[in-house]
């Protein structure tokens, strides 16, 4: 893509996070951060920008190449024994939500009539990464476009609540910044509203929550690697002459966490001094409210109200019962 391309959609991303960083300073109280205003901001003007040619290669690269730039920069803030610490607490209560998702997530699908590749494509969305995991996952199913704009509408709207409510919910709980960030980390899908929930109530709570999210993220890997089976499985059962279905583990390993991972070494060892790392993170957090507003301006509320209600309702009921399973685990562990 060419940069005369990429400018247009990126200056309005960045003109869109100033004025949210602007609002959120004036604010008397630290009600809503800068990354939910942004995506606010974003999705009201998703009216006006999204038949504009101009604007749509800068949205796109912003949406999903700058966000995980920021989170690269992010790890030159964190030690990497942080990262190892945290990625170990954080597995005992992934293992229960993904339960959660796909299990009970499997019954509730049926119960409302959806086919099993939608019912998987939200519960994916829910359990492991948002979007990144649908796309990962959609090809290996040979899922249909409409299943997965259902399964993209059904998670992304219900981030957009937990993005609000999460961190009033967190202080209402008073929750400490590492029992927020695991719950945010595991409980939120998607990881651009990781990176809003976590940091609208703290910025302790914000990297934790990243941490949590990138940990969740590597579980693309084996799911996808388990439906390509699965879906294989199922096509031989119908047809004898079904080829198998590529598995391409390549094209869904999330490889900016190589990069995070890199940077966090390099900071563990004093390569990146401490007053670099401020300004790395600084930047990443930034880098952070311009990638949230150019996924609002992607965003269609019309689009979301035409998913239809089933999708939207196996949505709501999996998310309610991941966010519940997430803090009554953190509660049964002794962390809350």
């Amino acid at each position: 893509m060419k940069i005369k391309n990429i400018i247009p959609g990126l200056g309005l991303s960045v003109a869109i996070a100033l004025v949210s960083r602007l609002i959120e300073s004036i604010l008397p109280l630290p009600i809503i951060s800068a990354s939910v205003i942004a995506l606010f901001i974003g999705i009201f003007l998703n009216n006006y920008v999204r038949t504009n040619e101009t604007f749509k290669g800068g949205i796109q690269f912003t949406s999903k190449r700058l966000l995980k730039f920021a989170i690269i920069l992010l790890g030159a803030s964190l030690n990497v024994t942080t990262i190892l610490s945290v990625g170990k607490l954080s597995l005992s209560v992934m293992v229960f939500t993904l339960l959660t998702c796909f299990g009970l997530g499997y019954f509730i699908g049926k119960a409302l009539g959806l086919n099993w590749k939608l019912s998987n494509l939200i519960s994916a969305g829910t359990g492991i990464c948002g979007g990144s995991a649908i796309a990962a996952i959609a090809p290996v199913i040979e899922a249909k476009d409409v299943d997965i704009a259902y399964a993209m509408s059904a998670t992304f709207i219900f981030d957009m609540f937990m993005i609000v409510l999460f961190p009033i919910m967190g202080r209402a709980l008073t929750l400490s910044d590492m029992a927020y960030g695991l719950w945010a980390g595991t409980a939120v899908n998607d990881t651009s509203s990781v990176v809003a929930a976590g940091y609208a109530f703290s910025e302790a709570a914000g990297d934790f929550a990243t941490m949590v999210k990138l940990t969740r993220t590597l579980v693309i890997i084996p799911t996808v690697i388990i439906f390509a089976f699965l879906n294989n499985h199922l096509k031989r059962k119908s047809s004898k002459d079904s080829k198998d279905v590529e598995v391409n583990v390549k094209s869904s390993f999330p490889w900016f966490i190589i990069g995070f991972l890199l940077m966090s070494f390099l900071f563990s060892i004093n390569v990146i001094p401490v007053d670099l790392s401020h300004t790395l993170k600084y930047i990443s957090k930034f880098l952070m409210v311009v990638a949230l507003a150019s996924i609002g301006l992607k965003t269609s509320m019309k689009d979301m109200e035409n998913a239809g209600k089933a999708p939207m309702l196996h949505g709501l009921i999996v998310s309610v019962l991941v966010v519940i399973v997430a803090i009554s685990v953190e509660y049964f562990i002794g962390l809350v």
